[in-house]
């Protein structure tokens, strides 16, 4: 009897992690890990995002932010995380799609084998502008400008790897025509050296640009969407010019490769059903972000198409971590 009664007890933790979860997860609050400091695009999507979370699960979610290494601290926390639907990722192309290529056999987690795909969030477009330092207004001119500089042309972006810099690496070599990589430490002191004239171009996010735009300090050239955007239905989109380019940021959830399927079932359901909700919408929205619902399975695949497609753009511009 007594063994048979040890046996009893020790069941409960003997059974499947994945057969516990179906019934109380989550019972307690819940970790969003993000790869950026405070106050950017994706911290915004995050917080949202959180926020009706918190209302669909019952539980609070605390975003964490834990920038450093392009990213590749928060992918190193959430992959060594306990597999229990407590910690989740906000990834992005770079630490998730970009980062195996640029980092190579110096990245410690393979985003690929150590995270599972939940759902992707949303997506934004971006957007090319242009200061004192060139005479373009309109991205033929740009172009144009560049090919006769021969790579004297300079252009900003907010680091080696980020969104901006990969768009102008793709737009460069569909038209033809190189110009000089500029890297700074974020959008704002990129965009900064434009207007001074110090730079000619940068490829930023909507929010970062747009008042600079408004207040006719920067020219908005094209947006790198293949279709216009309402907030700025005048400015043509790069694949006006070029035709098949686009290039977009986006967000989704990821959590630690073995989470169970149940719980990865829920979590799933949950984010895509707080993307119908009228009040996420629009706060994604003031961040330039469009509900962009995608089951994991079908963000999975997305992710492996990112990676293909970004891996020789950056072999081509001889992109390197900073």
């Amino acid at each position: 009897m007594p063994i048979k009664r040890r046996a009893l007890l020790a069941a409960p933790a003997l059974m499947p992690l994945a057969a516990r979860a179906q019934g109380g997860w989550p019972d307690r609050p819940l970790r969003l890990i993000l790869p950026y400091t405070p106050g950017g695009g994706t911290d915004a999507v995050a917080r949202a995002l959180g926020t009706r979370l918190n209302a669909t699960l019952g539980q609070p979610v605390v975003v964490e932010n834990r920038p450093g290494a392009g990213g590749n601290l928060a992918t190193e926390l959430v992959a060594g995380s306990r597999p229990d639907g407590y910690t989740l990722l906000m990834g992005n192309q770079g630490p998730i799609s970009v980062n195996p290529t640029l980092f190579g056999r110096n990245l410690k987690v393979n985003p690929q084998t150590a995270l599972d795909p939940v759902a992707m969030v949303a997506e934004t477009p971006l957007v090319l502008v242009a200061g004192p330092g060139t005479t373009a207004t309109t991205l033929p001119a740009l172009i144009a400008e560049a090919r006769e500089k021969r790579g004297g042309m300079n252009y900003a972006s907010p680091g080696n790897g980020a969104a901006g810099h990969l768009a102008m690496a793709l737009l460069l070599q569909q038209a033809g025509v190189e110009a000089t990589h500029v890297p700074f430490r974020g959008a704002a002191p990129g965009l900064t050296d434009v207007a001074a004239g110090t730079v000619a171009a940068m490829i930023s996010t909507l929010p970062s640009v747009a008042g600079l735009v408004q207040g006719g300090v920067l020219r908005a050239l094209a947006v790198t969407d293949d279709k216009r955007l309402p907030s700025m239905p005048d400015v043509p989109t790069v694949a006006e010019t070029i035709p098949g380019y686009r290039a977009t940021a986006w967000y989704g959830i990821l959590v630690p490769h073995g989470t169970p399927e149940p719980i990865r079932a829920r979590l799933e359901a949950a984010i895509l059903g707080s993307l119908d909700s009228p009040e996420l919408v629009s706060s994604l929205g003031r961040e330039g972000a469009t509900p962009y619902p995608m089951p994991g399975e079908a963000f999975g695949r997305f992710i492996a198409a990112e990676r293909a497609r970004w891996a020789p753009v950056i072999q081509a511009a001889g992109i390197t971590a900073d």
